[in-house]
């Protein structure tokens, strides 16, 4: 406890445009993994778009440790089928974290993650002030399969007691 700065909520939002790897759907589910951490989703039958609307929190203790994404098809009689992965750093996230940023306007734009070769971003990544707290959204690309876009947002969690950031 003692080594935590904090605690990371990542909220799975939704896919998008999985792979088909059933007859006709998939029935998806996330895996998000750091370092010793692993959280899981719940499946959703039968949909190459689905909606988890999901809260899974990891705490956080390195933020230079790489977040891994992995989606799965869940089968009944046999091992379940990869729908691709990604990865992402929370590093600039970190960052705007450390800014101390009260008083700002609802909505004011913190920084900007631009896609490059390195991260699997589908897009810009905003980070934002909203509701007195930092938050960025994120839209993964996956990689390792045909087409698929995973949609998170992240928040951060202060522990009273941790050494902080």
């Amino acid at each position: 406890m003692e080594n935590l700065i904090g605690l990371l909520r990542i909220h799975v939002q939704k896919g998008v445009n999985l792979a088909i790897r059933d007859v006709r759907s998939s029935d998806p589910y996330v895996i998000i993994k750091m370092g010793r951490q692993k959280l899981k989703t719940r499946v959703v039958k039968k949909n190459i778009n689905p909606e988890w609307n999901e809260d899974l929190t990891l705490s956080i203790a390195d933020p230079s440790v790489p977040i891994k994404l992995f989606v799965y098809d869940k089968d009944t009689f046999s091992l379940d089928d990869k729908m691709g992965d990604a990865e992402f750093e929370i590093g600039p996230f970190v960052e705007a974290l450390k800014c101390r940023l009260e008083g700002l306007p609802n909505g004011t734009i913190i920084t900007r993650v631009q896609p490059d070769r390195q991260n699997c971003l589908a897009e810009e990544s905003r980070i934002i002030w909203s509701d007195g707290r930092v938050v960025q959204n994120i839209v993964l690309r996956l990689r390792n399969v045909e087409s698929g876009e995973v949609e998170l947002q992240l928040q951060w969690i202060d522990i009273p007691g941790s050494r902080g950031l």
